[in-house]
């Protein structure tokens, strides 16, 4: 069993797991991040992978047909039509079959030809002819799918958050670290922009001497609630054409409630909403550029301003601090478009990131050491397009992903902590070599 995120008690953890099953939108305590554990089980070993030709287009399968994963379909078809990457969907799976039906029709209409459809993702995993997966179920799957789906040999992309809980992140990781052959990959496509690779590189060079702290935010607004405009469909109906225990899956049963099947962000059951829904966005390149270790120390404050219906908060600030020594400032807000502006701050000088270009400010003191300059970036396009065509071109060449597994997990121990403290009021530490929580 991991034990990346449990606390002491066992009494305790065993009373709050009891709330937690009671359903979607029961009340639950603060502290029902305890309620969820690991399945103690051998980690995975990968199946053979399936060779792939130099004139072959990779093979993909696509877990989850809803919102995001129609959109890759149809973004991936976009790509193939451009000439940009050789690639062919080949099959889907979804619990839905009304969802299913519809991702289905667009990718036959777009590239031609018969498209497999499953309801079980392991159905899907078996076929042999698969070069990888994409998976964009909601998150409490996405540690379950990923890691069958290095047992069976293919390579992964899975969306953000990486995992729902820590111990789910820490469990995948350890499954990638065992089998390396298999490329995992995570959907925070910010990593693939040319103001952090470029920032890296001149942190790494010291151009702004010691990084002391930064700041970012991923802050935006609507007038009726986040995450309402994923719409509930009338055709859905448990037990005819769409599996809801299977939806449920590895977080337990609960009552059908289209708004949570629907809008499962807005809840915290299912979802850890602005944090690990948004700022996982902002926040792993940031760790990307400037080499940061595991967060120690995380506080974060904020409410329900605007949105009360919304169970998860409309408005959260973190405060993490680095083993390293360094503190991130981060923002999030579903209240207000107007975030912070994306800055990496050195003893020496500045890094103002987050679009193509860097720019680079000294500090007053060493304004005649260290050059006022802007690093133009590569034009990139789309950088989730970006993300998409190298995850591709890793499944060809076998290359080193550019958003791995060892990345999100840092991320998700911000998520981790960060979450604690919105709900119990009080800073969260997190211990990287017993791996553990702790509040402060």
């Amino acid at each position: 069993m991991v034990s990346g995120s449990m606390t002491e008690s066992s009494s305790r953890r065993d009373f709050l797991r009891r709330a937690v099953a009671a359903g979607a939108g029961a009340a639950i305590l603060p502290s029902f991040l305890d309620a969820q554990e690991v399945v103690a089980r051998p980690l995975p070993q990968a199946g053979q992978r399936t060779p792939l030709g130099a004139f072959e287009p990779v093979r993909l399968g696509v877990i989850g047909t809803g919102g995001m994963g129609t959109e890759h379909c149809r973004a991936l078809l976009r790509l193939v039509k451009a000439g940009r990457t050789d690639a062919r969907i080949a099959a889907l799976c979804d619990v839905c079959q009304p969802r299913l039906e519809a991702a289905k029709k667009i990718v036959e209409e777009g590239q031609g030809g018969e498209v497999t459809t499953f309801g079980d993702h392991r159905e899907l995993l078996a076929r042999p002819d698969l070069h990888a997966v994409l998976i964009a179920t909601p998150e409490h799957w996405h540690q379950q799918m990923a890691e069958d789906a290095i047992e069976a040999g293919k390579d992964v992309y899975v969306e953000k958050p990486m995992t729902l809980r820590l111990p789910e992140a820490l469990r995948l990781w350890d499954a990638a670290t065992k089998n390396p052959d298999v490329r995992v990959n995570v959907g925070t496509q910010y990593v693939t922009i040319p103001s952090y690779v470029n920032a890296r590189e001149l942190i790494a060079q010291g151009t702004i001497g010691k990084p002391v702290w930064s700041q970012t935010s991923y802050c935006r607004n609507s007038k009726d609630g986040e995450w309402l405009y994923y719409a509930i469909d009338p055709a859905w109906q448990p037990g005819v054409n769409l599996d809801w225990q299977r939806w449920c899956g590895p977080a337990g049963d609960a009552p059908w409630d289209p708004e949570v099947y629907a809008r499962w962000r807005r809840y915290r059951r299912w979802s850890t909403g602005i944090i690990g829904d948004l700022l996982v966005h902002r926040i792993t390149p940031l760790i990307m550029a400037v080499g940061l270790g595991w967060p120690t120390r995380v506080t974060a404050a904020g409410g329900h301003y605007v949105d009360k219906a919304m169970e998860n908060h409309d408005q959260v600030n973190l405060t993490i601090e680095f083993e390293d020594g360094h503190t991130m400032i981060v923002a999030g807000s579903t209240a207000n478009e107007h975030g912070l502006e994306t800055v990496i701050r050195g003893h020496r000088g500045n890094l103002f990131v987050g679009g193509r270009n860097a720019t680079l400010r000294p500090e007053r003191l060493f304004a005649e050491e260290v050059e006022e300059r802007t690093i133009v970036g590569d034009d990139i396009g789309d950088p989730q397009d970006a993300l998409r065509l190298r995850f591709l071109e890793s499944v060809r060449t076998r290359d080193p992903v550019p958003s791995p597994v060892e990345l999100a997990v840092k991320v998700m121990a911000i998520v981790d902590l960060a979450t604690r403290s919105m709900w119990e009021g009080k800073a969260f530490g997190y211990d990287p070599a017993g791996r553990r929580v702790r509040s402060l």
